[in-house]
């Protein structure tokens, strides 16, 4: 099989599972080469928490068990199977361990040699046909909002490590692209009482699917809960006036 490289990108949402929470994690980098042809099945290992908490999650104390199982199965079902690991998921007592195979290679021996070492813990495995990877587009794959509250913290991360006070309120960029200027303005009218200002509002002749750029301004707060709570808002209106929000950016205030 060819091998096939890319930049893993870990990250962690929520979701619920069942109408119970579930954590996820996900390695996003993946979507930048998915799906793989020589990689069409799916390899679900499914553990038994022992103690979870009250909400069906794990503690503390077994989430560092846990983590030592699943770099046990990862290192074991890549070097021997050629497995990509892409993602798990903690819920209902269960920690669910999925990776990306090609066809069955003795996958079951691993794993049941691995998990000889953590004997306390009951466990099942199973292998579905995925050739178009919808386990991990459709599922473990965080959704729209989630992905762009993702992509807010990155960045206030980055300024963090920049010196940044992120309790310093001050100017907000955002773009928006449209299709139409009817849609552009209709966007405007909805945000016309929210103290935006306008930078910019002109045509670009080289954007075909969305030529109508709108660069608007605000003056606030940018931890997580706040630049959320705008950039979220701003998404879901463009999206409304068939425009594509494509970012935020600031300057960095220590």
């Amino acid at each position: 099989m060819e091998q096939t490289y890319y930049e893993p990108d870990w990250e962690f949402h929520f979701r619920s599972v069942d109408y119970k929470p579930g954590s996820i994690a996900v390695d996003l980098g993946l979507a930048k080469i998915a799906p793989v042809a020589d990689l069409p099945n799916l390899l679900e290992v499914s553990v038994k928490i022992v103690d979870p908490r009250p909400d069906g999650l794990s503690s503390l104390q077994e989430t560092i068990v846990l983590q030592s199982l699943e770099d046990d199965l990862e290192e074991a079902l890549r070097t021997s199977c050629k497995a990509t690991y892409a993602g798990r998921l903690t819920s209902n007592g269960h920690r669910k361990v999925y990776f990306y195979v090609g066809e069955a290679n003795g996958y079951a021996d691993h794993i049941q040699h691995v998990m000889k070492n953590y004997s306390g813990h009951n466990y099942s495995f199973k292998m579905v046909k995925d050739a178009d990877w919808s386990r991990y587009f459709n599922f473990l794959y965080p959704e729209p909002d989630q992905l762009q509250s993702i992509q807010n913290r990155k960045v206030l991360e980055e300024m963090e490590e920049n010196g940044d006070d992120l309790s310093k309120e001050r100017p907000v960029d955002h773009w928006i692209y449209f299709k139409t200027e009817a849609d552009r303005t209709a966007f405007l009218e909805s945000i016309a009482k929210e103290n935006y200002d306008v930078v910019t509002c002109d045509y670009l002749a080289s954007s075909e699917d969305f030529p109508h750029r709108l660069h608007i301004s605000r003056t606030d707060k940018v931890d997580q809960l706040n630049i959320d709570k705008v950039v979220l808002r701003l998404r879901r209106l463009a999206l409304k006036h068939n425009g594509d929000y494509d970012g935020w950016e600031t300057s960095i205030e220590v």
